[in-house]
């Protein structure tokens, strides 16, 4: 018991620096997303967790895009504070306008939400061949309940988004959920019924990004 409340804490910590990091970086990055676009292999779209730009996913980003694939990222949704319907809203309507299709979608935390919810759509969801999301509360987080933002008391497992969320049972089979052993802000973990589910020898709700195991299940996916 006491091993493993060390080996959380340790994975803890270790998010943070990764977080603060990244977002840090995020700030200073001058980084033109056009640059990203180019590309033949299967299209993505990034979607970001909240309080996130898509800069602080530039890491995963870049070596997408090193691998091939146009990366697309919706700048309509800023630092993701958007609640998830009106987010998805921004997605759907960015597929629309640039006709994208047989696009996978990369998403974190909140961003997996938004991405459900875009392939719940009967006709955007046509565009998009599967998701893959990194440690997104799909089953909400307990956390969600005491917390005094809307923004973040929206991921309580009672809201109306997370209950309608899982009612929709047809995306879940094009997507692939990745999460760790231990996230400090999803207790409950990110598994999803009919999904196919990867759990990570890690810990973590950041830092899991940067496994190799991400890109890994998104070249497979995109494949």
């Amino acid at each position: 018991m006491t091993r493993h409340l060390i080996r959380d804490a340790a994975w803890w910590i270790a998010d943070y620096a990764y977080a603060v990091t990244w977002q840090a970086r995020a700030v200073f990055s001058r980084t033109d997303p056009g640059d990203f676009a180019s590309g033949d292999g299967t299209p993505v779209v990034v979607l970001p967790g909240i309080y996130e730009t898509w800069r602080f996913l530039q890491p995963l980003i870049t070596e997408l895009h090193e691998r091939g694939h146009p990366v697309h990222v919706i700048a309509a949704l800023g630092r993701n504070r958007w609640p998830v319907p009106r987010g998805a809203r921004h997605v759907a309507a960015y597929l629309r306008e640039q006709d994208l299709r047989d696009v996978v979608l990369v998403a974190h935390s909140k961003g997996g939400l938004i991405g459900k919810q875009v392939m719940s759509d009967s006709e955007t969801g046509e565009r998009i061949r599967g998701m893959v999301a990194i440690a997104s509360p799909f089953a909400g987080s307990v956390y969600g309940r005491v917390m005094l933002l809307p923004s973040l008391r929206a991921f309580s497992p009672n809201s109306a988004v997370i209950r309608a969320l899982t009612r929709e049972l047809a995306p879940n089979a094009r997507i692939v959920s990745v999460y760790g052993e231990f996230d400090p802000h999803i207790p409950g973990g990110s598994e999803l019924a009919g999904a196919r589910n990867v759990r990570l020898e890690t810990g973590g709700h950041f830092r899991v990004l940067a496994h190799p195991r991400v890109v890994a299940e998104v070249e497979r996916l995109a494949t």
